[in-house]
């Protein structure tokens, strides 16, 4: 099992993998690919693959940024999944730990994430890693 940085020329098989994540949105896929793109060259993002056999199994993205709720540097991730065909295999935790690792040597103190309501699945996977329940999401659209 090896862990890729995502690259430009992944885009295709990154956005199959963010589709997936919130299955009752819709995406414009040039307008991901100029997220994607952003994503790639900003020093306080990450985005990688985890491969094994040369073949991908699994997409994380994540942000640095400063908080007063945590007291400095955190870790939010945005998205984590893993090919469904693969799952309860170890590849999520593999995932998580490689983001983990990451935020530890930004200096993060902790990492968050939000997770759509009908992941339960992912819910469950993230409270056996070790993830406590701490708020509630919103989002206020300001436009499409």
């Amino acid at each position: 099992m090896e862990i890729r940085n995502a690259t430009p020329e992944d885009f295709d098989v990154a956005f199959r993998y963010i589709e997936k994540l919130w299955t009752y949105n819709t995406y414009d896929k040039e307008r991901i690919r100029t997220v994607y793109k952003e994503v790639l060259a900003n020093p306080n993002d990450f985005a990688f693959f985890l491969l094994e056999n040369d073949k991908i199994l699994g997409f994380c993205h994540g942000t640095f940024f400063n908080t007063f709720w945590l007291s400095g540097q955190t870790c939010y991730l945005s998205s984590i999944i893993t090919d469904e065909t693969v799952r309860g295999k170890g590849y999520g935790i593999r995932l998580m730990d490689h983001a983990k690792e990451l935020a530890e040597a930004r200096g993060c103190h902790a990492i968050v994430l939000d997770s759509g309501m009908p992941r339960v699945a992912a819910h469950r996977f993230y409270e056996i890693y070790g993830f406590e329940k701490c708020a509630y999401c919103f989002e206020l659209k300001l436009h499409d």
